[in-house]
């Protein structure tokens, strides 16, 4: 078994209140301990800006499943990331929001973020704990202000204690709300599925797994590589303009025309749990998606060069070839991680 890495994150926390009301020589507050495998990457969460502690993680994982973060107390960030399909809106193309409303991007995996330099399918959050902000302030989905949540959590007996918990007293502002909840989605790992313990030599995989690796690293870890399977790149992929939500992916940050339709390379980990795929959720199998790579991709100027070699579209797989790497990608499915009661409402 490879060697599991501890990172303990220390604790002192200088806090903007008055000295009357607390004694900050006594303050220590409990680190949160992030276990994480020799082999991922280093972390890129900023543990300066907002320490991981124990009660901080627990005060986000409370505000991740509370539906008062949304203008009509019916949606919480968990309505769309459900943990037992990897913190992602199960079966739903793109995101919904209060009123049944319709964002336009497929609702994107939350795991192994504390790892990641940018969010969103455009990439335009470069901070995990402000990553929040979008959601909540969005009209289609939660559509509230800070204020407004302010007002209804101080009101809130339970959530003053647990802010004075977090952050030494019970004042509660929008910067101690992101940084909660930053802190949770910063412990959301996964990092043991059969993938992983075939790495730590704790397991193997059978001939088709192991045939269907060899083929996506040939075909696929261009894009997808390394231990998070992504390589956080933004690439036109060949994929026709979805007209009903008039995404046009990376363009909307820079509006330079060569980024229209480049996306963000999502991890794979989970990839079995997380369906509808693509940024518009367009594809519901995947088989669909392999089908899709192999004789779909349109031509585009823009089109990515890992798309157009040997004088050929896509890349090009038989449908034996397919149902191995299929059988690949669902051993990166982490059932422990998917059921891990630290990252579940109750």
């Amino acid at each position: 078994m490879n060697k599991i890495i501890t990172i303990i994150f220390s604790l002192f926390i200088l806090l903007s209140c008055n000295d009357d009301d607390i004694d900050y020589g006594q303050i220590v507050y409990e680190p949160y301990q992030l276990e994480v495998p020799s082999y991922f990457p280093k972390i890129t969460f900023d543990t300066d800006k907002y320490p991981l502690t124990k009660n901080g993680v627990e005060l986000g994982k409370k505000l991740f499943y509370e539906g008062r973060l949304s203008i009509n107390n019916t949606i919480s960030c968990a309505f769309c990331h459900i943990q037992e399909n990897a913190f992602t809106h199960h079966g739903h193309p793109v995101s919904h929001g209060i009123d049944d409303r319709l964002g336009i991007r497929n609702a994107p995996a939350i795991q192994n973020l504390a790892f990641l330099n940018r969010f969103m399918w455009d990439g335009v959050i470069h901070d995990l704990a402000q990553q929040p902000i979008s959601p909540i302030t969005a009209e289609e989905e939660m559509d509230t202000t800070f204020p407004e949540i302010i007002k209804k959590l101080s009101s809130d007996s339970s959530y003053r204690k647990m802010f004075k918990n977090a952050f030494g007293d019970d004042k509660i502002d929008a910067n101690r709300i992101l940084s909660a909840l930053g802190q949770f989605m910063a412990s959301v790992v996964s990092k043991d599925s059969k993938y992983d313990q075939y790495l730590r030599k704790e397991a193997d995989l059978n001939e088709t797994e192991k045939k269907g690796l060899q083929l996506f690293q040939q075909k696929c870890s261009s894009c997808h590589k390394g231990t998070l399977f992504t390589d956080e790149s933004f690439r036109n992929t060949g994929m026709y303009y979805n007209k009903q939500y008039k995404d046009g992916g990376l363009y909307r940050v820079t509006l330079d025309s060569t980024d229209f339709m480049k996306f963000r390379v999502p991890s794979l980990r989970n990839i079995e749990m997380t369906k509808p795929y693509m940024h518009d959720g367009r594809f519901y199998s995947l088989e669909a998606v392999l089908n899709f790579y192999s004789e779909g991709v349109q031509n585009d100027k823009y089109l990515d060069s890992q798309l157009k070699q040997n004088n050929r579209i896509g890349i090009p797989m038989t449908e034996e070839e397919k149902k191995a790497i299929i059988s690949f990608l669902k051993t990166l499915t982490d059932y422990s991680f998917i059921n891990n009661p630290a990252y579940a409402e109750f």
